[in-house]
């Protein structure tokens, strides 16, 4: 039996994502979990933002920002800029974080993180107590450890990514199957 619920936003798990937004003269990181894929092509995805957040105005006022996805060893960093606000301190420094200058917009990347999507903001829809942030992704910062050297296949899988849960953060587990396995025919031996 399943007790019934009022209308929540328990939609779980989610990536806990870093996202840099500003320019390259001033920059911040807040921490997302409302964030996902849109559309593939053209390749959109959106962030959901509290208008009254520091990072939403740089948002606003540069039209760009980078999604980063995290690790197990960004944990605290990843906690921290989601509590802290950048108002009131240098978070890049606080958390001991990298700046990688941005390829196709003006923010900087995580270097720490092994995937970084670089976006282009192309709508700003206000839902009630956050705003979407709909973006272009421009570029894809893939970190080089990830890549193996004999397939060229990106192993995101290798990273150790960082999910969100209900108020916790947690590690990706064991790989259950691959897109297809369900219905894939089986090879005779």
């Amino acid at each position: 039996m399943k007790q019934n619920w009022k209308p929540g936003t328990l939609l779980y798990p989610l990536p806990a994502a870093l996202v840099s937004c500003g320019n390259r003269e001033h920059s911040n990181l807040f921490t997302v979990a409302w964030t996902g894929i849109i559309c593939t092509d053209p390749a959109l995805l959106y962030i959901s933002v509290r208008p009254e957040r520091y990072s939403y105005g740089l948002i606003k006022a540069n039209m760009q920002f980078t999604v980063n996805l995290t690790t197990a060893e960004m944990a605290k960093a990843t906690d921290y800029c989601g509590v802290r606000s950048g108002r009131d301190s240098d978070k890049w420094a606080d958390c001991g974080l990298h700046r990688y200058d941005g390829v196709a917009v003006e923010c900087p990347a995580v270097e720490e993180a092994p995937l970084s999507l670089e976006c282009r903001v192309t709508s700003v829809l206000p839902l009630g107590t956050h705003h979407m942030f709909m973006a272009k992704i421009v570029n894809v910062l893939a970190d080089e450890r990830y890549m193996d050297a004999e397939t060229g296949k990106f192993r995101l899988e290798d990273a150790g990514l960082m999910s969100y849960s209900h108020g916790a953060y947690y590690t990706q587990g064991d790989k259950l199957g691959t897109f297809g396995f369900s219905v894939k025919k089986k090879t005779s031996e």
